[in-house]
């Protein structure tokens, strides 16, 4: 109710730029849904323009028509979600592998096929590109068993803003709200603007 509330004080004025921070922080999935539809008709059907800050990538990808990436206080990245998103050329191929899996054997085996690149391994993940990503599972599955590495998952998934988010800052948007040094979170926000 206090979310709804704070959008309501900054509409009774009718302003022709609205500034939204976290409008859906702590809210259910019902009300998210329902925010995120007052503020596509804010920015579609009344014309005005949404300034909104946010740190759901998801949000982001659904509500802005122009967005920037800001890491560490410098814009890393701007354009349309779908335009960013298209800067990645292929799919996403992500594979899970078994505890205790060797990570260079795995980054070897990977580098050497020519149907992956921008291989990136954080723990038991590896993601890789793909121009054909159905088409490369079965030869990197294949490759990783001739290794003797046995996946325990695998999935190919079309370009998402968070593989943007990787791309620009070099590690997953979940890993970047982790403690600094200093034990203090950075601020790492995505800004959008919709109109």
């Amino acid at each position: 109710m206090q979310r709804r509330l704070d959008v309501a004080l900054g509409l009774m004025h009718r302003p022709t730029v609205l500034f939204l921070d976290e409008p859906t922080t702590g809210l259910d999935p019902e009300s998210r849904t329902a925010m995120w539809q007052e503020i596509a008709r804010l920015a579609g059907g009344e014309g005005m323009t949404v300034l909104l800050t946010t740190h759901y990538l998801e949000e982001a990808d659904r509500l802005a028509s122009q967005l920037a990436i800001v890491d560490r206080g410098r814009v890393v990245a701007t354009g349309t979600p779908d335009g960013l998103k298209g800067q990645l050329r292929g799919d996403a191929v992500q594979v899970e592998l078994p505890a205790g899996a060797d990570a260079d054997l795995v980054r070897a085996v990977l580098a050497s096929l020519p149907e992956v690149r921008d291989v990136v391994i954080a723990g038991r993940n590896v993601s890789a590109r793909s121009d054909d990503g159905a088409a490369a599972v079965p030869v990197v599955l294949g490759a990783l068993q001739r290794a003797g590495i046995y996946a325990a998952s695998v999935a190919v998934a079309r370009p998402s803003l968070d593989d943007v988010y990787l791309r620009h800052t070099g590690r997953r948007y979940s890993e970047s709200e982790s403690p600094d040094r200093n034990g203090s979170h950075a601020e790492r926000d995505l800004v959008e603007a919709s109109k």
